[in-house]
């Protein structure tokens, strides 16, 4: 349950004070950024660290400093131009957005329904585009924000679904500094409302949350009876797989050996990778393949897609 409406100006003041001593200095919060430079971060902020993003955000929009750049270029451009960040399906549809936003007048939207028609934008990043870039009163839910309104709320982290994680947000949202809310609630679920061990005595939200209600009695000293009872082993569950070991890793290095290549120059890839065997190799490939990150030969040679995406119509 919410905290009572005549409490949320107070615990809006308090996340935002915090924000405002607290909160991470990042290049790609910039006021006064373009809409562009706000999609392209927060794409690349979807599954990588933010730490990691400033850098390869800055390449990428000189490379791609609006998105007819990005729409007119090769595949193959746009792939070698996100090296190092991961998940390779994100810039294809980056770029697919791009064709469909040059198609419709070049610019960015300002609506969360009409970015959540573009290829690879989800209500989070719809939401935190509207309001980083534009201002308007959009509240952006992501994993960090959705386990610090479980806490808030119920007193679970993992107790709101989407649906009511994304209703909490949408009125506990400070409409005057939406871009700077939505900012305050990720960084405080990745400074202070931590998965493990949050330090609920740093948190300005503390005064209205009921997981920090419900963990104050237990600072206080069992009974002897109940601490002398030596805690139960736990079962261990399955050995973590190794990341060397999944597609995820193959499906990259697959890519960053192409990347490597020559513009435009077929490679024979038919050989085991680390600890994957050809058959291995093969199947990764076929499913590059269908994602449109690679093309193959009738020779079964591969190479990053050279062909710009076309725009609907067929025109380029």
């Amino acid at each position: 349950m919410l905290p009572p409406a005549r409490e949320l100006p107070s615990l809006r003041r308090s996340l935002l004070a915090w924000y405002d001593a607290r909160g991470r200095s990042l290049a790609i919060r910039e006021p006064g950024l373009e809409p562009w430079a706000v999609l392209v971060a927060e794409v690349m902020a979807q599954q990588t660290q933010v730490g990691r993003v400033e850098a390869a955000w800055r390449a990428f929009l000189r490379r791609f400093p609006d998105p007819v750049a990005l729409a007119e270029a090769s595949p193959a451009d746009a792939i070698r131009a996100w090296r190092g960040l991961g998940y390779n399906r994100r810039v294809m549809g980056l770029q697919r957005a791009a064709v469909d936003i040059v198609a419709a007048g070049g610019r960015v939207p300002d609506d969360p329904a009409d970015l959540e028609r573009l290829p690879g934008v989800g209500p989070y990043t719809a939401r935190a585009v509207v309001a980083t870039a534009y201002g308007r009163p959009a509240a952006a839910v992501d994993v960090n924000v959705g386990r610090v309104l479980g806490r808030l709320v119920v007193g679970d982290s993992h107790a709101l679904g989407r649906r009511d994680a994304q209703g909490a947000a949408d009125r506990l949202l400070d409409r005057g500094r939406p871009a700077d809310w939505n900012h305050a609630l990720m960084d405080l679920g990745a400074l202070v409302c931590r998965p493990v061990a949050p330090a609920c005595g740093e948190c300005p939200l503390r005064p209205w949350c009921r997981h920090a209600a419900r963990a104050r009695p237990a600072a206080r000293a069992r009974p002897a009876a109940i601490a002398a009872v030596k805690p139960a082993t736990p079962e261990r569950g399955p050995a973590p797989v190794r990341f060397e070991a999944t597609t995820r890793w193959l499906r990259g290095r697959i890519v960053d050996r192409l990347r490597s290549a020559p513009p435009g120059a077929w490679v024979a890839i038919d050989s085991p990778l680390g600890e994957h065997s050809a058959a291995d190799v093969a199947t990764a490939l076929r499913g590059l393949v269908a994602d449109g990150l690679v093309e193959r030969n009738a020779f079964g040679r591969a190479r990053l897609p050279v062909d710009p995406p076309r725009f609907p119509g067929g025109s380029r």
